[in-house]
Formats: structure tokens, C-alpha cells, sequence
């Protein structure tokens, strides 16, 4: 009877400790380099902003993404034979 409690104590243990790591990763990652990857506005290099308002999954390999540059709008096609632009919105240069 003892050597089944050890067991389960140690298998307790052992799950406890993976469940940790596995949660002490997932903080680690979420302010490492990979958050920058967020749909948070981040400002480019001309000091303007880029911003991925929507992704949408259409199948396994295509994607359509509705990206926000200044005034403009732009709907894209990604993950096919080739990426396409679908459509524009806004002025093409901000004012």
C-alpha cells in the first residue's frame, strides 16, 4: 500500500512540476521578443502606423487580412499561389 501512495505522490509531483514549467514558459514568451508579433499598432519607421485590424483563417493555407496604414484600409489575400491586394479604402496618403 505505501508503494502505491509513493507512486501517485511522485506522479503528483512530477505533473505539478511539468504544469509549472509550462506556465512559467508562457509568461517568459509573452514578454519576450515573440509579443511584438501582437495586433497591437506599432509605429514604423517613417512614424506612421501600421495596424492589423482583422485576420481571418479561410482555410489551411489562405488568410485575409484587413490592414490599417493612416486613412487607408487595405484587404489582402495571403497564402495562396500568391498574395493579392482585394481592395483599398481611405486616401493613399494621409494629410
Amino acid at each position: 500500500m505505501t508503494d502505491i501512495a509513493g507512486t501517485l505522490l511522485t506522479s503528483g509531483m512530477a505533473l505539478a512540476a511539468v504544469l509549472g514549467l509550462i506556465l512559467v514558459i508562457g509568461r517568459a514568451l509573452r514578454f519576450s521578443a515573440l509579443a511584438q508579433f501582437s495586433k497591437h499598432a506599432r509605429p514604423a519607421k517613417s512614424g506612421q502606423f501600421l495596424i492589423v485590424k482583422e485576420s481571418i483563417t479561410l482555410d489551411a493555407r489562405r488568410r485575409l487580412h484587413l490592414i490599417q496604414h493612416g486613412d487607408r484600409e487595405v484587404l489582402l489575400l495571403t497564402g495562396g499561389p500568391r498574395d493579392l491586394v482585394l481592395g483599398c479604402r481611405g486616401s493613399p496618403h494621409p494629410p
